[in-house]
């Protein structure tokens, strides 16, 4: 893997685009072939176990983990090249991914936070495919405010013992591991809310440990409930110290939006794209006010693109923030689009969630777009008071 990243970092921009193109074309066949196009937000459910075989598949030609330095198994990319390589997935239409939280989360955070251990007994089955992973922080009582978490871990002998609730937890079902934000210290008066909790590594196959599936609008269930009612795990799966939780969890949020999201909006253009040539099929594009919507979703893509290249790999305070309200808002509002260009008919399915075409399913999914992964409020509120200098909004108070 390292002599491959090596390889990898010398090459040409242009040589090593060829390189993932050739590589894409020569290998999504055979058994591989039918997985074009499946998988992602509101469609995880699709082939699951062959995507997850396609990903071991990459793992063995050093596909996975592009951007790990090469001294934790990764092939260390420079974001340049690791923007080509999400690019061209997307454009050959490879399936989505299934270990993305491991990947692109967890790996990164133990990198930058975890003991030598921790590095040496989970990161080799991240990169192989061999592990999975869920996130464990949103609870029906602290969602938006992170730092409000009332899952508790308490220290007996060599162990945590874990008791509390997460929901909205992706892929939980399917998940071997949890990375949990847990509170270990019990909140003393005119504390901060975010001091002593601690970010733990749970095994989600053991009897403490329930998970139940959420029923969503499209009819699959890829968010969980995840109830831990003495769930275990061992006193040295504390990454970080114990109480320093909340660094690691913001370190792991901060790894959420990287150069992925280039891929994601090749995804978008391949959608807007469809939707076009149905508007121009169909006859809608004649209507003057859906020909300007249409206009005016390119033209956002491409200043979207344009503000991802500018903040790739930037520490400027807010561009995360930006980033999310940007492509979640101009995905819901194609989904919204899309149920107009499709008039009456959108309206209709036959009968049952299966059933609903690709556009129904946009609309319906994309309502979730603007909360998960932090809502629009909560990113407008991060913007506003740690870039802008805005007074703190004062939480409980009714609005007019």
């Amino acid at each position: 893997m390292a002599e491959q990243g090596a390889e990898h970092g010398t090459e040409s921009n242009e040589r090593f685009r060829s390189r993932v193109r050739d590589w894409l074309e020569s290998n999504l066949t055979g058994e591989f072939a039918g997985l074009r196009g499946l998988g992602g937000p509101g469609r995880e459910h699709e082939a699951f176990d062959e995507r997850l075989a396609w990903e071991r598949h990459m793992a063995e030609a050093g596909w996975t983990c592009l951007g790990w330095p090469a001294e934790h198994g990764g092939a260390g990319l420079p974001l340049d090249k690791q923007v080509i390589f999400h690019e061209e997935y997307a454009r050959a239409e490879a399936p989505a991914t299934v270990s993305h939280l491991g990947q692109e989360l967890l790996g990164p955070t133990l990198i930058a936070f975890g003991s030598r251990e921790q590095q040496e007994r989970f990161l080799p089955p991240i990169r192989a495919v061999e592990e999975l992973w869920c996130q464990g922080y949103s609870e029906p009582n602290a969602g938006s405010d992170l730092a409000a978490v009332s899952t508790s871990a308490v220290r007996e002998g060599d162990e945590w013992v874990i008791t509390g609730q997460k929901v909205w937890t992706s892929l939980a079902h399917v998940a071997d591991w949890c990375f949990v934000l847990a509170r270990t210290e019990p909140r003393s008066p005119g504390s901060r809310k975010h001091a002593g909790l601690s970010y733990l590594l749970v095994p989600m196959d053991q009897p403490g440990v329930e998970v139940r599936p959420i029923n969503q609008l499209t009819g699959t269930s890829e968010f969980n409930e995840v109830f831990f009612d003495g769930a275990r795990t061992a006193a040295d799966m504390v990454v970080g110290e114990p109480g320093d939780g909340w660094r690691v969890a913001m370190g792991t949020l901060a790894f959420e939006r990287g150069v992925a999201t280039l891929g994601q909006q090749i995804g978008f253009r391949r959608e807007l794209e469809d939707l076009t040539r149905l508007a121009r099929e169909n006859g809608a594009l004649d209507d003057p006010t859906i020909r300007s919507e249409l206009a005016r979703a390119w033209v956002e893509l491409d200043v979207m693109r344009a503000h991802a290249l500018r903040t790739l790999g930037s520490t400027e305070r807010g561009a995360a923030e930006v980033a999310k309200l940007l492509w979640a808002n101009w995905h819901r509002d194609l989904g919204e689009l899309a149920m107009r260009v499709r008039g009456a008919a959108s309206l209709v399915t036959g009968g049952g969630a299966e059933d609903f075409d690709q556009w129904q399913r946009l609309f319906l999914f994309t309502r979730a777009d603007t909360i998960y992964g932090g809502s629009n409020e909560i990113q407008r509120n991060v913007i506003a008071e740690r870039v802008l200098g805005l007074p703190r909004e004062r939480r409980g108070e009714v609005r007019q």
